[in-house]
């Protein structure tokens, strides 16, 4: 499943791109399979061998691998990569000003930034119904506005050029699970829709594509904010 649209990095063939918690590699492999140079970092050991495994088996025509390494401390010299994408990361990082910060030091002057949190108010819903969702250990930690997320980020230096939603169909699957936080495993609600999303990953009818589309602008689970880095603050 790609948050992230490939399309919108106007990036050559061979760019390097870094994917900042890349858990279990999905936009590691993505980027590898548009054609850039990958490598993603995270600090779960699970995460990265599962997504060494996915590499293996399916080998993406470009170079890519995954390695450990903090958000806040990056292995790598400054303007090391044409584009670093945080999907789905700042909502988990206490300190996420120090993590952009850390990504604006390795991408290179002019580079492309792509980030993604979960919409506002459905994310606001989903704490509303169960405390359980984001008190996990590693949950969310905080709720993002769009419009003060992206201040945020153009005022360290960087120009939104492009933003949409994503994972419409994904907002009522979190709902239900919410709902029925302490036995969602049991709820056959929540085993309904979870069948639902994957037909619909495996097999992208047009119904629920189109249907999906339309939503994606005010329901989609993600905002998806694409930045050019133009100026030093």
């Amino acid at each position: 499943m790609q948050t992230v649209d490939f399309s919108f990095l106007a990036l050559p063939a061979g760019a390097r791109v870094l994917d900042l918690g890349c858990g279990e590699g999905r936009h590691v492999h993505g980027a590898a399979f548009a054609g850039f140079e990958t490598v993603g970092v995270d600090l779960s050991p699970g995460d990265l061998a599962t997504a060494r495994a996915r590499l293996a088996e399916l080998p993406p025509p470009a170079p890519a691998a995954v390695v450990a390494a903090d958000a806040l401390t990056l292995p790598f010299a400054d303007g090391a990569f044409d584009a670093v994408i945080m999907s789905e990361v700042l909502e988990h990082i206490p300190d996420y000003r120090a993590a952009l910060a850390e990504a604006t030091r390795v991408l290179r002057p002019d580079g492309l930034l792509c980030v993604s949190v979960p919409r506002a108010w459905p994310e606001r819903l989903c704490w509303r119904l169960s405390r359980g969702y984001h008190q996990v250990p590693g949950g969310h930690l905080r709720i993002f506005r769009r419009e003060a997320l992206e201040r945020e980020v153009a005022g360290v230096g960087y120009r939104c050029y492009h933003r949409h939603g994503a994972h419409a169909l994904h907002v009522p699957y979190w709902w239900l699970q919410c709902l029925f936080w302490e036995h969602r495993e049991r709820s056959w609600l929540v085993r309904a829709w979870h069948r639902l999303l994957v037909w619909d990953m495996l097999k992208a009818p047009w119904l629920t594509r189109r249907l999906e589309k339309l939503l994606d602008p005010f329901l989609g689970k993600s905002v998806v904010l694409y930045f050019r880095r133009e100026a030093t603050p």
